[in-house]
Parts: C-alpha cells; structure tokens; sequence
C-alpha cells in the first residue's frame, strides 16, 4: 500500500478483511466544530472514529506530548486493528490531522499506514457513499510497540541552535513566524526558534485539498531554503501540521526527518530560551 492513496482506490478496496479505515479528524478549538459528532452525521462506510484528543501522554511535561505506545495500541486495538492491519487516515480538518496520525504510528514503528488524499470532502465532491452512525466493532488484543523514534525535544533543538546538525522548518504562517503577528491560535508570543526556516503547511496542498505533486512539494521545500545535505526536524504550533510537513517530506523521498514534540506550545511558553523574529 503506497502512503498516500486515492478515493477511487480506497473505493476498490473498501470491505477487505485487513483494511481499517479511520477517521482522524480533530479541530481548532476556535473552529466551533466537533469531529465526534459530525463522524456520526456521515463518514465513509466502515470507517471508525479515531480520537486524538485521547491520544497524548498526559504524563509528559511537553505540552500536547506524542502518546505513549501502550496508550496508542490500545486505541488502535479497540478499533479493531492490529499490527497486521493496513490502515488508511483521512480527516476533514483544516489543520490536516490525518497527518498528525499517520506519523504518530510511523514514529512507533507502524509502516503500513496511509492518508486518504483529498480527505473525506474529496470522497463527498465525488458524490461516494457514507455512512452513518456507528457500527460494532470487534476489538483486537493490545499489542507491543517500541517507543517512539524520529521525536526531538525542548534540549534538542537548543542543541541544535549551536550544532546545525539538522534544519528546522516552521509550518506556521509567515506572520506567527516572523514575529508580525499575534498568535491568536495558541496565545504565544510570535516568533521562531533561531535559525529555523518557514513554509506554511497550506503550501503544501492543491486547491481540492490533494498533495502537490513531488516535483512542486520539492521545489516548495527548495525555495524555503531546506537543502538534501542535512536532516531536517520540523515544527509549528503544537505539533500537528508540523506532522503534514513530515508527510509532504516522505513524499518526496526523504525520511530523514524528525518531530519537535511540543513545538512552539513548548519553546515560545520558555521565557529563558532565545525567540527570533523577522524584522520588516
């Protein structure tokens, strides 16, 4: 299964005994949405809700934290999946969360994951069948995960400000970024981690909200200064679209790659650490 697939092709394989589709739906809470609810009102037949808001380690002292493998087994166990299992993510979020859950199993070593491209308002534009409610699910035994790789923190990347051992790339907008204007999301102070670039994450998407090609995510990644030579770790407001950079950098063939958990909720909360800004 390739790492991005299409509606025709999640079309084709809907009702095959290893597929587990999920819906990783989650919003800002300025959004005034709630992604459990409107799963219920309709989603792709078969699919199950995956809830990410019950999927952070709440006994990390990094804001948000990634789960902890025997939290996230037992989620993916209780929706019926196992590590056999072929799993397929989409969302209907601006902020692209289907992202976000697609590196939580990479991180913790799950390589049979995928993001539906274009998400369920593709599937709806097409005029394909949904489904209401929600079915009985036949859970499977929780099973054994390693802890997460590919995930840097709060001295990581005070490290790396000195070393320059990896490049970090910001996927907040260019205002947050720079320093211009207020973070209305978060309630941070506006700025960036010294040293680190800027490609806001909607770049990364076409109009019917589908990946770009790998030719344009390359050229985008380019004309943001990320070059093939370094590592890159990514970031942004609170860890979740920093995860569509990730996705967007494995489509292009790179997996030398790494989460700031926590991201700017955690950096920008530090008064002791350095915060850059753009001057205009």
């Amino acid at each position: 299964m390739d790492s991005l697939v299409s509606t025709e092709w999640l079309a084709a394989e809907l009702g095959a005994a290893d597929l587990i589709v999920l819906d990783a739906s989650r919003h800002l809470p300025g959004a005034d949405r709630d992604a459990g609810k409107e799963f219920l009102e309709g989603h792709i037949p078969g699919a199950r809700f995956f809830d990410l808001t019950r999927l952070v380690d709440e006994t990390s002292d990094v804001p948000q934290a990634l789960p902890r493998p025997e939290q996230l087994t037992a989620e993916l166990a209780r929706l019926g999946a196992d590590r056999s299992s072929r799993i397929v993510f989409y969302d209907d979020s601006a902020v692209k969360t289907a992202a976000r859950a697609w590196f939580l199993c990479r991180a913790h070593g799950l390589k049979n994951v995928a993001i539906l491209d274009g998400g369920i308002a593709k599937w709806k534009v097409e005029n394909r069948p949904l489904e209401t409610g929600e079915r009985d699910i036949e859970a499977r035994p929780p099973f054994v995960l390693p802890e997460p790789d590919r995930i840097r923190f709060k001295r990581d990347m005070l490290a790396n400000i000195s070393s320059e051992a990896a490049q970090v790339l910001d996927a907040r907008d260019a205002g947050r970024f720079s320093g211009t204007t207020q973070d209305a999301v978060h309630g941070q102070p506006a700025g960036h981690i010294p040293g680190s670039y800027n490609l806001h994450y909607a770049a990364l998407f076409n109009e019917d909200g589908t990946y770009k090609a790998r030719e344009e995510l390359t050229k985008a990644l380019g004309q943001a200064g990320i070059t093939p030579d370094k590592p890159v770790i990514t970031t942004c407001g609170s860890g979740v679209t920093a995860c569509a950079l990730l996705f967007a950098l494995h489509l292009t063939g790179r997996d030398d790659t790494a989460l700031y958990d926590g991201s700017w909720l955690d950096w920008g909360s530090d008064p002791d650490i350095p915060n850059a800004t753009v001057k205009a």
